[in-house]
């Protein structure tokens, strides 16, 4: 009585919304970014003409096994997840309740893959993929993917006590001096979601005019798509977008993701004059998500990728997620150049990041200008792979 499909009409996808979140309340590992509200935006932001592929797998009609999947060529034809460089986490859903969701859905996969192979990026342990790539019948390699940094989701008071005596006693410093600005947290409503959005991408970008900052997020596709996306979230409890105001200024703002056992901050702006005035942002915000976790009696605090000095400084530990490529016996060739290709890239990454480090050793050399991670606002933002 099981049964597998491939979803190729965008509108078919769209209507798929409730069985899609039912399904993923009994996925385990599951975050907001594998909700419908999120990859459903994405896609309309972001999707093309014939990419798309969700392979889905129903149990007497009923939803046990999904994949949001799109076909790229890289020249290769590749079955990537929907989700792109802007998601941090990827994933497959699999009803917990169905004890051959896995095996059903590598079937019904290895069957989608005809003539492509299958790169599954930003994959976390314990994720239902791993499931997948466990009962994969087929070639397949697991690869290092991007590092994240992740702390105990405990509030701030916990978190210093990770930190020595000194750099401790400086925080709580500046812990007081926001406090004394009067600096007032507001969490704000879903219907108030779409124009708060609008206000954190305009401070995004003036926190990082000339400084590095990442191109997507000042596209008009990326606003649509945190438009469209975030109003939803808020009122699901996927996400909350924070607004740090003086009187009735918004001087800095946050989005926010939760998920059953993790806090993330996904994206944040400042206003250029709370760096002008030493304002630590970074604590500012992290104060406020260690709240968030510990609230929610999530375990985790996940300061998502990028090891910058700023996120370093809070004794984090460095958990690299994982990038699991898959194929079919015949299409082993193929995934052979494909490996070959990634790993080049991940070489030219390598040598470009040594030589981003060692500019940033000549800067903050002994009696240079400044020092790394002495103003969090300063660091040059972390880009996307």
């Amino acid at each position: 009585m099981t049964t597998a499909s491939v979803c190729r009409d965008p509108s078919e996808f769209t209507a798929l919304a409730r069985e899609w979140d039912e399904l993923r309340g009994r996925s385990q590992g599951s975050t907001p970014f594998q909700s419908h509200t999120w990859l459903n935006s994405w896609w309309q932001s972001y999707g093309g003409t014939g990419w798309l592929r969700v392979v889905l797998v129903r149990d007497r009609g009923r939803l046990v096994a999904a994949a949001p999947m799109m076909l790229t060529h890289r020249p290769l034809p590749t079955l990537v997840a929907l989700g792109g460089g802007i998601t941090d986490f990827c994933d497959v859903l699999l009803d917990g309740e169905f004890p051959d969701a896995a095996t059903s859905l590598a079937r019904a996969m290895h069957l989608a893959a005809r003539g492509a192979v299958v790169d599954l990026r930003e994959v976390r342990h314990g994720a239902a993929a791993e499931q997948l790539y466990d009962a994969w019948p087929g070639p397949r390699r697991k690869l290092k993917d991007s590092v994240c940094l992740e702390l105990p989701g405990v509030p701030m008071e916990k978190l210093l006590e990770r930190l020595p005596v000194g750099s401790a006693k400086r925080t709580r410093q500046k812990l007081r001096k926001i406090d004394k600005m009067g600096i007032k947290e507001h969490d704000v409503l879903p219907s108030e979601a779409a124009g708060a959005v609008r206000t954190l991408l305009k401070l995004h970008a003036m926190q990082w005019e000339g400084r590095g900052v990442t191109p997507e997020h000042l596209r008009p596709r990326f606003r649509a798509h945190l438009e469209s996306t975030v109003e939803r979230m808020t009122e699901s409890g996927d996400a909350t977008i924070t607004e740090y105001r003086v009187d009735d200024e918004v001087v800095a703002s946050d989005i926010t993701f939760t998920s059953r056992d993790m806090v993330c901050g996904y994206l944040y702006g400042a206003h250029p004059k709370l760096r002008s005035q030493r304002v630590d942002i970074t604590t500012m915000l992290l104060r406020h998500a260690a709240a968030h976790a510990a609230s929610t009696g999530a375990d985790t605090l996940n300061l998502l990728r990028g090891a910058e000095p700023h996120k370093l400084r809070w004794q984090a530990e460095s958990v690299a997620s994982q990038r699991l490529v898959m194929a079919r016996r015949e299409m082993a060739p193929a995934m052979g150049v494909h490996l070959a290709q990634a790993k080049g890239r991940e070489l030219a990454a390598a040598a470009v990041r040594r030589a981003r480090n060692a500019g940033w050793t000549e800067r903050f050399r002994p009696g240079g200008a400044g020092r790394p991670g002495a103003d969090a606002a300063a660091e040059p933002e972390k880009q996307r792979s």
